[in-house]
């Protein structure tokens, strides 16, 4: 709960009984409104929702219900308790079902409405609390990021922490483990998020280009700078500069970048005069920095300069079941590319992704599902799909036990049917078996959400289509 008075709204239009119920709640430290009309409290509620909602069921303009109902159709986060008289019990029962959290029959005591409305606002409490959990801990995306396994809610929490401050981050990790991903989601979070974000990497740079791709030059200022540069530096200006793996920066121009750091301040090469220049610097190695500077390649003081807030980004081996996570996302990715439709991942192929060491990470990962989605025209993805290199001795024998295990049973010709109603049975009756809600008919058959909502789609569709043909 906020540290604000709890807001509670009375809506009754007799004006006796609201005042009655004020009186009631006058020991309680609740900042407390009343209306007596449905249309006065709607307005109010749009304005700022209270926190509790006291809600007769008949009113002169619409009914408690009518409320109801556009309180559930908007999602304002609101507990509602309403008032009833004995004789609407059943309208009391419909009202829960459009998402009351209790009712009082008239006459009631002051503590029938005290012990109710503090009831009320526990679960306010309690809601705030699990979505604030769910912020810090149970997040599946991040500003580009897709997973939550604990070492990325750990990296998540980093970012949100870092992003208001300007000190400069140190991102290490691997080849594929998104470094660039984590310098821009630093940059979305902060408040330079609608200023530039500008990347450099500089193994990609020629040593002697480097100073002027970040610093910029003028016109003459050597061989071939025919035109002004501005630099990738001041291009930055009021936002964020990455510099991607920065230990390959020659030790002859780390110098000049400690100068940058400690002044704020860039002199394009050429130029008499240096520019002020107020950019955030976030810096990324898959080097050991530390070993770097220990064999003398990187300078220290350059290092401990930049070495503000360290940001260490996990393997894909390291993140427990994010792997299906990214690979069902990319298989959405490149399925609406390529205009095709696939039904996830079978079981065997899930066990390969989540046993391959994945050196590459999740660049690897993302080339290995694009090849899937290139050479596959759909359904359901399975391990002899996946490229051979995934498929390890052991999966391959238990894929072909299964194999000969399918080949063994023989069915008539005859009673065949067609893949095709094959899985639409399966999902019609995992949506069956789950009471009609398909992201948990989806968690049960392995697959996303997603997944199924593009298969039946795709399936009314087809059935069209044949309805057409057949006219």
């Amino acid at each position: 709960m906020p540290s604000r008075h709890p807001r509670v709204l009375i809506v009754e239009d007799v004006p006796s009984l609201a005042q009655t119920y004020k009186a009631y709640l006058r020991t309680e430290n609740y900042a407390v409104d009343i209306v007596s009309d449905g249309t006065s409290a709607l307005a109010l509620i749009s304005a700022e929702p209270p926190d509790v909602l006291v809600l007769d069921i008949n009113l002169p303009d619409m009914t408690g219900l009518d409320i109801l109902r556009k309180l559930g159709e908007s999602q304002v986060p609101t507990q509602v308790v309403v008032i009833t008289s004995n004789g609407s019990i059943n309208v009391a029962v419909e009202a829960m079902r459009l998402g009351a959290f209790d009712f009082i029959v008239k006459p009631f005591t002051a503590d029938r409405l005290r012990i109710t409305v503090g009831n009320a606002l526990e679960r306010v409490r309690l809601s705030e609390t699990v979505t604030q959990l769910k912020e810090e801990f149970g997040r599946e995306s991040f500003h580009g990021f897709i997973g939550n396994s604990l070492s990325m809610q750990a990296v998540y929490g980093i970012i949100r922490s870092a992003a208001t401050s300007r000190a400069t981050v140190f991102i290490t990790g691997e080849s594929g483990t998104g470094k660039e991903v984590c310098a821009e989601a630093l940059h979305a979070s902060s408040k330079r998020a609608g200023q530039p974000f500008v990347a450099l990497n500089c193994a990609a740079i020629p040593r002697d280009l480097l100073e002027s791709e970040l610093f910029g030059h003028v016109k003459g200022a050597f061989t071939g700078a025919s035109t002004d540069r501005i630099g990738a530096a001041l291009t930055a200006n009021g936002g964020t500069l990455f510099l991607d793996e920065i230990g390959e920066m020659d030790l002859s121009f780390q110098a000049k970048m400690l100068r940058f750091l400690e002044t704020g301040s860039v002199q394009r090469v050429g130029e008499d005069r240096p520019q002020p220049c107020d950019v955030r610097i976030v810096c990324a190695t898959n080097r050991d920095p530390f070993s770097e500077v220990a064999e003398g390649r990187f300078r220290e003081d350059l290092f401990y300069r930049l070495h503000v807030i360290p940001l260490e980004l996990p393997a894909l081996k390291e993140r427990d079941g994010d792997v299906l996570l990214l690979a069902e996302h990319f298989l959405d990715l490149f399925s609406k590319e390529d205009d095709k439709t696939f039904d996830g991942f079978a079981p065997d192929a899930q066990d390969a992704l989540l046993q391959y060491n994945w050196p590459g990470n999740v660049r690897q990962l993302k080339n290995v599902i694009r090849k899937v989605v290139v050479l596959n025209e759909g359904g359901l993805i399975r391990l002899a799909d996946l490229p051979l290199e995934l498929q390890s001795d052991e999966t391959r024998s238990a894929g072909q036990r299964q194999q000969i295990n399918t080949a063994r049973v023989r069915v008539p010709e005859g009673q065949i049917q067609p893949l095709e109603d094959q899985i639409d049975a399966a999902i019609d009756g995992a949506i069956a078996a789950c009471g009609g809600s398909i992201p948990k008919a989806a968690a049960a058959l392995k697959v996303s959400p997603s997944t199924l909502y593009r298969r039946l789609n795709s399936r009314g569709n087809r059935n069209s289509e044949r309805l057409q043909s057949q006219g």
